[in-house]
């Protein structure tokens, strides 16, 4: 039986940090990637904002830089845990925060 939990979807904001090294091209196709996730799930996406290159507060993997993406979009929150595994796995994001917006 399927819980109420796994039917409605929840507002999520996800923050990526790209690997500097990454064109331009290669961050839309990141950013392709992780909406065709949400959308092929169900899910439905907002917003989605590049930030642009910015410093990091500390060396990551060396780098000092690193092409920063905000994302606002709405998931099934079982699904969460699948598209942080698959960021986890890419070699492109080196950080990423999934805040989930409601309570």
């Amino acid at each position: 039986m399927i819980s109420q939990e796994d039917k409605e979807l929840h507002d999520y904001e996800l923050v990526v940090i790209i690997s500097p090294e990454v064109t331009d091209e290669a961050v839309d196709s990141v950013i392709g990637r992780i909406s065709q996730f949400i959308t092929e799930k169900g899910g439905s996406i907002a917003a989605i904002e590049r930030w642009g290159r910015k410093r990091l507060a500390y060396p990551i993997k060396h780098f000092t830089e690193g092409n920063y993406v905000l994302a606002r979009f709405k998931l099934k929150p079982k699904l969460s845990k699948e598209l942080e595994a698959s960021l986890q796995i890419s070699e492109e994001v080196f950080r990423h925060l999934l805040t989930r917006l409601d309570g």
